[in-house]
């Protein structure tokens, strides 16, 4: 009988982490269909209101070892991010087209922006560790051409992984450096770093991968101000504004004080976890970075939890307001930092 009850247990708890990451497409419906239908502001009320109370109101997981071992529903949620975020992009620039210089066309690229961020950039590093399917970088490169940070593969990958929690790493925020302190550093920092790595890798003879990438975003926004308007290639960059800033929000809170020495093993005490429900399941078990960090190369739903990481005080939704109030941060994080032995 305690066999068995084992069993349904395990059972429900695999149910939960498979099945519920579906629940990440709710984000860019909504942005689509309010953008189309007249409600640009849903998609930003929905993931800066309403989700940061359900981050708190669901609270933590149980059980939630359990993983999925693979089969085509995982990967296929990814290319239906890849289809709906290419949708709510297109559909700004119509609505921006359609209503010019107006609280309308702002509000749509504010809420594009936040599903770029998830839907775009978020799908777009899953994708850009995948080494099975070619599509996959394809797919990669595509969503962050949309989002205007191209560098963002090769600098997460050959940077970012190995010298994470180091001085070496602009994603990687020391203790005491505010979040907007952080952006003003990580952004042109990455992109200096990417630029360096592209430039040593062999790539001398042909185009910089980096000049690259640049060359196509500045290809792209020229288009749409020469084929559409003026406004419309402002209300594009502008969501991939909104996308990086929300990437780069994410990175601060889930690198922020931890440090290791150069040459020292990376270990899961080296990145901020969190078992939030409502943020692994939306944002694809981005939440169990620890996990990330020693498997790269293992898919969303095969990360697990390490019992003794570092943990955030809630999820990603709940810690966007405190993170953007450095007085607030600081009630939050000290008391956890103070707890552990890797910070600066």
């Amino acid at each position: 009988m305690d066999a068995r009850l084992t069993r349904l247990k395990d059972a429900h708890a695999s149910t939960e982490t498979g099945a519920c990451y579906w629940l990440s497409i709710i984000t860019p419906l909504v942005t689509l269909a309010g953008i189309l239908y007249g409600q640009p502001a849903a998609g930003a009320i929905l993931v800066l209101v309403i989700y940061p109370l359900i981050d708190l109101a669901l609270g933590r997981g149980g059980r939630t070892q359990n993983t999925l071992t693979g089969g085509t529903g995982p990967r296929l949620l990814l290319y239906l991010h890849v289809l709906l975020h290419t949708s709510v992009v297109a559909a700004l620039c119509w609505r921006a087209g359609g209503d010019g210089n107006t609280t309308s066309t702002w509000l749509a690229m504010l809420s594009a922006g936040i599903c770029s961020g998830s839907s775009g950039i978020i799908v777009a590093h899953e994708l850009g560790h995948s080494t099975v399917h070619r599509i996959d970088a394809w797919l990669a490169r595509w969503n962050l051409l949309l989002t205007l940070y191209v560098h963002f593969t090769i600098e997460h990958n050959r940077h970012h992984h190995p010298a994470v929690a180091t001085e070496d790493d602009p994603a990687s925020a020391p203790r005491a450096r505010h979040l907007w302190q952080q952006l003003a550093y990580t952004v042109p920092a990455q992109l200096k770093s990417a630029w360096s790595l592209a430039k040593r890798s062999g790539q001398q003879r042909r185009i910089n991968l980096v000049l690259r990438g640049l060359l196509a975003q500045a290809v792209l926004v020229l288009a749409l101000w020469q084929s559409l308007s003026g406004i419309v290639a402002v209300a594009f960059v502008g969501q991939a504004l909104v996308s990086i800033f929300l990437l780069e929000y994410v990175n601060y809170i889930r690198h922020y004080g931890l440090r290791r020495q150069r040459g020292e093993a990376i270990t899961e005490q080296h990145s901020w976890q969190t078992e939030a429900r409502w943020s692994r399941w939306t944002l694809l078990a981005l939440t169990r970075h620890p996990a990330h960090h020693l498997h790269p190369g293992q898919h969303y739903w095969q990360l697990r939890p390490y019992p003794n990481a570092p943990t955030l005080p809630a999820g990603y939704y709940a810690l966007f307001w405190p993170a953007l109030i450095p007085s607030w941060w600081d009630r939050l994080m000290e008391p956890l930092l103070d707890c552990d032995d890797n910070t600066t």
